[in-house]
């Protein structure tokens, strides 16, 4: 714990709603297009015919639709690969609008970004509460030997793999409890958890990042920094719901809420 603590919580809690209202950021989400969907190859609002040829997306497109490829003006048929963001930067783009390329468990879908969105014109803020020590509590990582994948529902109705390194152990409140969470590489935990406050003053679930563990497997879960998933701010995200054992009992009244 250190003195600045509060005034750290503050500057990351400022740059967060920077973040989601750029032009490009999670607010202006207004369409998620899974190409499956569509087997004539024409998604709803943007020009262009979209197919899969196995390890990618495959547009076709006239001069007249005015697509632009990296930039410029785009007509003919290209081999798309997944956008790797930032969503600005994606390969494809409808004058303003950004057109990202993903795929998950080998299912290939199209984004639309559009910074007038009404959800990024109409934002004020996130309701997150004011820092407390309290909710900032050592932690312990133990890896499985062999990560886990769990089927898990995710936003948009669908269920989906959910990829486990291991679990994080801590005390809050007097309370023993244990998140299963996920890793990429040696970087920091990501778990996706629901409290007793979940569906009433806070969204329906959150995500925390704790910083990767040391070798020992330490590493500090603070629960001011609990962020809202992506899904709150659009509706088009597939975010994951809590895995099995990650709805604690306590309520966690701490880090981002809800909009404001």
């Amino acid at each position: 714990m250190t003195s600045d603590a509060p005034d750290a919580w503050k500057q990351w809690h400022e740059q967060r709603v920077e973040r989601v209202s750029e032009p490009y950021g999670p607010l202006a989400l207004t369409a998620t297009h899974w190409i499956e969907d569509h087997p004539e190859g024409r998604l709803p609002d943007i020009p262009g015919t979209w197919g899969t040829d196995g390890d990618g997306v495959v547009l076709s497109a006239a001069e007249g639709d005015g697509l632009t490829l990296d930039g410029r003006p785009f007509s003919g048929e290209v081999h798309l690969a997944a956008d790797l963001g930032p969503e600005a930067e994606s390969r494809v783009a409808l004058g303003e609008k950004r057109l990202v390329v993903l795929v998950r468990e080998d299912v290939w879908g199209v984004r639309v970004y559009d910074p007038a969105a009404e959800a990024r014109r109409a934002f004020r803020g996130i309701e997150a509460t004011a820092y407390d020590p309290r909710w900032s509590v050592p932690g312990r990582f133990t890896p499985y030997d062999d990560t886990r994948t769990v089927r898990v529902g995710n936003a948009d109705g669908r269920e989906r793999g959910l990829a486990l390194a291991g679990e994080l152990a801590f005390t809050l409140a007097g309370n023993d409890l244990t998140l299963q969470v996920a890793r990429q590489g040696d970087g920091p935990l990501w778990a996706v958890f629901a409290d007793a406050t979940s569906g009433d003053s806070s969204f329906r679930f959150r995500f925390l990042f704790p910083q990767a563990p040391d070798a020992e497997g330490r590493t500090t879960v603070d629960f001011n920094r609990a962020q809202l998933p992506p899904c709150a701010f659009a509706d088009h995200f597939i975010c994951p719901f809590p895995p099995p054992g990650n709805r604690l009992d306590v309520a966690i009244e701490a880090g981002e809420r809800v909009l404001s």
